[in-house]
């Protein structure tokens, strides 16, 4: 006589349940193997200013250059003061060209105006 399906079922569910505790693998149930790492947090925003300071002024005593990264997309000529903590100022001028220059990662040099009979070249770069 062949086997009913009340029969089938309860020989089949005893079945599985020896199977799922046959792979538990022995332990608390929980992995040996380390968590992986957490992902790094995604880059900042760049820098919002470029310019120069300390020896990317010659015979600086005190100048330093900022420039607003909005600044970069002038359409003239821009100037801008690099008085610093030093006891006077001197400005430079980049124009627009230069601008996109330092936009693009290049380094630009450039001239401070004469005051107290000196003046400065100032390396400029954005970071």
């Amino acid at each position: 006589m062949g086997m009913t399906r009340k029969a089938f079922l309860e020989a089949a569910t005893g079945t599985v349940f020896l199977m799922l505790q046959g792979c538990g693998g022995g332990g608390d149930g929980y992995s040996s193997s380390p968590s992986p790492p957490p992902p790094p947090p995604p880059p900042g925003p760049p820098p919002s200013t470029c310019g120069a300071g300390d020896a990317a002024i010659t015979g600086n005593h005190g100048h330093a250059l900022v420039i607003a990264r909005a600044d970069l997309d002038s359409m003239v000529d821009r100037s801008y003061s690099i008085v610093g903590t030093a006891t006077h100022d001197h400005s430079v001028t980049f124009t627009p060209a230069q601008l996109q220059m330092l936009k693009a990662g290049q380094t630009v040099i450039v001239t401070s105006s004469t005051t107290n009979a000196h003046n400065h070249t100032v390396t400029a770069s954005c970071a």
